[in-house]
This record gives structure tokens, C-alpha cells and sequence, in this order.
């Protein structure tokens, strides 16, 4: 019986769909988390199970730190991503790290329990609305642009910046710069805002 881990930061929402799933005969939901640090320390302690059922926006540690996690160390679960944000940025990210799933919260039961068993099959699945989404996503941002203004969002000025990614302060300037000029931002705060807005971040 393929074994389900529900990972999601709402109670009453992790609670609810604990309970759909476990109504299903063909599924034994191991366990339900509220993040994924929680999620991370299961794993670590525990054999991982098929399917990793996760919010994507989480405290501590988010759906897709978690789905690289998995990558990073191999495990054999297969992740299935829920949102309720229209953040298209997300889907690219999601499936670059190697996500089977990517549904809406929105969508109804059946959807849901349709696309586990799909991805238990050995296949992706994407909400049509969000794999629209990814197709009109066009992210002008460089990788490095990325990753400088990632670390600025977190309020690391340029020097610690410069630091963390073995470049110079002035090549860390250049990139945030451009960063600022490709998304019509004031600053690097505002430019970090609105690649967060879009997923990109």
C-alpha cells in the first residue's frame, strides 16, 4: 500500500486532507507535519515514504527546500506540490528539482487523489491552470542576479553577499543593479518583492 506524508503548516487544512487520503483503501498516510523542517527530520529518521504530499510556502523550511532535500539525498519519494498562490516562478523551480505534482489547492478531491495515483504510476502531473502559468512565465533574471538578490531579501548587505557567493563587492553591485533595472524596482528591496511576488525567488 503506497504510503503518503502530509506536510502542511494549516492545521485545520493538513487535518482535512490527512483525512481524505486516509479514507482512500489504496493509501496509508504515514504521518502529517506542519513544515518541512518537520518533514526533514521524519526523513531522517524514518524510511521515506512514496509520496510527499507538501504546502510549497511553509515556515522554516518551504516546499521546495524540502523537494531539494530529497533530491540532494536521493530518497525515492515522489513530491507532489500544493499551492494557492499564482506564482508561475514556482512551477519551473519545482519541476527543475525533480517534482512529480504541482495541483491547487482549489482543486477538488478527486483531482487530487487522481493525481497521486498518476504520479504513483510513474508520471507528472500539473494542474492545467498553473502549467498555463509556466508557459507565460518569463523570468529576465540571471541565476547570479538570483541568488545576490535572494541573500539582499534577507538583509545581507553587499560585502556579506559578496562573501557568501565568492564574488567580488563590486560584481555583487553589477548583478543587484541589474536585477533592480530588469524588474522596473526602485531598490534591491523592491526588486527582491517583486521576484517574490512572481516565484522567481
Amino acid at each position: 500500500m503506497p504510503s503518503i506524508l502530509v506536510v502542511e503548516d494549516q492545521s485545520l487544512v493538513r487535518d482535512a486532507i490527512a483525512m481524505l487520503l486516509a479514507l482512500e483503501d489504496n493509501f496509508n498516510v504515514v504521518s502529517k507535519l506542519s513544515n518541512g523542517q518537520e518533514a526533514i527530520d521524519y526523513l531522517g529518521a524514518n524510511e521515506a515514504p512514496d509520496i510527499i504530499l507538501s504546502d510549497i510556502e511553509m515556515p522554516m523550511v518551504s516546499g521546495l527546500e524540502l523537494a531539494n532535500y530529497v533530491a540532494d539525498n536521493q530518497l525515492s519519494s515522489n513530491i507532489v506540490l500544493m499551492t494557492t498562490f499564482s506564482k508561475p516562478g514556482y512551477i519551473k523551480r519545482a519541476i527543475a528539482t525533480g517534482v512529480m505534482g504541482f495541483v491547487l489547492k482549489e482543486a477538488d478531491s478527486d483531482y487530487l487523489i487522481g493525481a497521486i495515483n498518476t504520479v504513483l504510476q510513474g508520471k507528472k502531473v500539473i494542474s492545467p491552470e498553473l502549467a498555463i502559468m509556466a508557459l507565460d512565465d518569463n523570468n529576465p533574471l540571471s541565476q547570479k542576479e538570483m541568488a545576490a538578490l535572494k541573500l539582499a531579501a534577507e538583509g545581507l548587505k553587499t560585502q556579506e553577499i559578496a562573501k557568501k557567493l565568492f564574488l567580488s563587492d563590486g560584481t555583487v553591485r553589477n548583478y543587484l543593479s541589474e536585477a533592480i533595472a530588469k524588474l522596473d524596482a526602485t531598490n534591491r528591496v523592491d526588486a527582491a518583492r517583486i521576484a517574490k511576488q512572481k516565484g522567481w525567488l
